[in-house]
C-alpha cells in the first residue's frame, strides 16, 4: 500500500487576502477560495498543494507558525529569492548545501515561516 500526501495545511487570519499573495509570489494557482479556506495548486499539477486556512475554518492553530510545514520546491531558488527581495520581503539568505538541498525562508504576511529549495 502506498501512502502519499494530499495537502499541507497552513493557518492564516484571511484566506481570502492571503491566496492573492500565494499566487503572486509564488506562482500557486487558487482554486477555491472563500472565507474558511483557499485552495492553491502547482499551475503543473491538477491537485491541491497547499489548503489556506482561515479561524472560520475551525482550525486551532495560530497564523505565525515559527517553522515550515511544508517546502516549497523551485528551478529558479536564486531568482525567486531575488524577486521576493526586490518585492521587500526580505528572504533569508541562501543556505544548504549544493550536494544536498538549497534553499531559503520567508515569512508570508501572516508571519509563517516559509521554506524554499531547490530539489
Amino acid at each position: 500500500m502506498a501512502v502519499s500526501v494530499g495537502t499541507a495545511f497552513l493557518p492564516v487570519r484571511d484566506p481570502e487576502a492571503a491566496a492573492p499573495w500565494y499566487e503572486k509570489a509564488l506562482g500557486l494557482v487558487a482554486t477555491d477560495v472563500n472565507q474558511w479556506s483557499a485552495q492553491l495548486r502547482d499551475p503543473g499539477a491538477g491537485s491541491t498543494a497547499l489548503t489556506l486556512m482561515g479561524p472560520q475554518s475551525g482550525i486551532r492553530a495560530e497564523p505565525g507558525l515559527p517553522f515550515a510545514t511544508c517546502n516549497f520546491v523551485t528551478d529558479d531558488l536564486e531568482g525567486l529569492r531575488g524577486r521576493l527581495d526586490a518585492e521587500g520581503l526580505a528572504p533569508s539568505p541562501v543556505d544548504g548545501s549544493p550536494d544536498m538541498c538549497l534553499f531559503f525562508t520567508v515569512n508570508d504576511p501572516d508571519g509563517n515561516v516559509l521554506l524554499v529549495v531547490d530539489r
